[in-house]
Parts: C-alpha cells; structure tokens; sequence
C-alpha cells in the first residue's frame, strides 16, 4: 500500500519556522500520469463512486451510501486493491477510502467497478482535514492507516502522521468502542506509535495489552508493498486499540 504522507514544507521567510505555516497533512502530492484507463475512470466512475467534499462540511454518511450500516474509513489506500478486497469480503459494512494520489483513485475506481462493489466510496482529500471538518461524530466504527511513511529521519519525524492531535481526531471520529488499526513495516515507527497510544491521557486502549503489538488480523490482506518489505527483512508490525 502506498505511504500516507505530507507535502513538502516551503521555504520560510526569515525568522518564521515552516511548521508555523502548515499544519501536518496526511500526503505529499506525488501525482504520477495517470492510463487512460484511469482518466476515463474519472469520467465515467467517479460521478458513482467519487464523494465531491466540500472542505467544513460534515458528510452525510447514511445518504451516501444509501444505508445507515458502519462505516469504515481507510486513510492512504495506495492503488486500492486491499480496501476493494476488503469491501467484496465484507459487504455489509460501508467503506469509504481517502486518497489523494490520482493513479491510485482512478485504479480503485475501477476495481470497484470490477467487482461490482455498492458499499465502497472515495474521497479524494488530505485525511487529517476530512477528520477535522467532514465526518460527524460517533460516524466511524473503524479507522485504518496501513503502512504510513515513517519519515526516518530524525528532522523529518515532526511530519509523522500519528500524534496526540491525530488521535483527539480518530477519537472524536469513532464511535465508542470503535477500533483504530494501524500497520507499519519501520520498527522505529511502530515503537514510536505504539507509545503515542498508550501515552496518559490517550483516548484509546490497547486491544492486545500494554506494550503489545498484535497478530496481523486475517481480514487485512497482505499487499505487494507489505510482501517487498518482508523480503526485505522488515517485520511488519499491527497495532489495535480500542476507543474508551
């Protein structure tokens, strides 16, 4: 699955830190060419498949997808092959997906059409801002962050994804008792989120207990960005909290 990750800081004027300027986003806009395949796919699928958010405006989970099932949001879906996979083996919850990569909106666009999914939508939009302005509270029953870019420089960390301010989000997104699971194959990243969700005061619970990491659960399937890590040698570590 593709890295969750964050624009490019510009340069500052003198005497202003860039993270003053910018708050942390969930991409770097990397957009690549899209086939043409995918360029009809915004054509013909996504006026089907697209949610056109308005940035502040709370979406309508139960009107747009024609139901009030759960709905589970996946940040960073990379190309969308495990989000659709995931959607045919669970059709009775609702999945939306946010991505901002336009060759893997246009390529889950048409998996979707492929399998003949009704409960999948995508939103194409910076993750943090539709959690901050775009979904209701109590409107998730899962959240999942699968392979984010772990930045592993040093200098960079501050652009990590997962943070107290992250999580008041998830927290305030999910309905109590809804699940946050997230993976990363960088170990120093897992270590490091696994202590911003068990810090004090964090709004959620390990599921596994202190200090665990958990088994990959067999309803995430494995992607070709995971396998390239294992033959890599990189673990892939999950980790699954609960909301208080």
């Amino acid at each position: 699955m593709a890295p969750v990750n964050q624009p490019d800081e510009p340069s500052a004027p003198a005497g202003e830190a860039p993270e003053r300027r910018r708050p942390v986003r969930s991409f770097v806009l990397r957009q690549g060419r899209l086939t043409v395949a995918q360029e009809r796919a915004f054509v013909d699928l996504w006026p089907r498949y697209g949610v056109d958010w308005v940035p502040g405006t709370p979406l309508d989970l139960a009107a747009l997808f024609g139901n009030g099932r759960a709905v589970v949001l996946e940040i960073g879906f990379g190309n969308g092959d495990s989000l659709a996979a995931m959607a045919a083996a669970q059709p009775l919850c609702n999945w939306l997906g946010v991505e901002v990569h336009g060759p893997g909106v246009g390529h889950l666009l048409l998996e979707t059409k492929r399998r003949g999914l009704t409960n999948l939508r995508v939103v194409r939009h910076d993750a943090v801002e539709l959690l901050a302005g775009g979904l209701p509270p109590a409107s998730l029953a899962r959240v999942q962050l699968f392979f984010p870019d772990p930045w592993p420089k040093q200098r960079h960390h501050k652009r990590r994804i997962l943070t107290p301010a992250f999580l008041d989000l998830l927290a305030r997104a999910l309905v109590p008792g809804g699940v946050f699971h997230a993976a990363t194959d960088w170990e120093p990243y897992a270590t490091q989120m696994l202590a911003v969700l068990e810090a004090p005061g964090s709004p959620f619970v390990n599921t596994t207990g202190p200090g665990r990491f958990a088994q990959r659960p067999a309803t995430r399937p494995l992607t070709r960005f995971e396998q390239r890590g294992e033959r890599l040698g990189h673990q892939v570590r999950d980790l699954v909290v609960r909301r208080r």
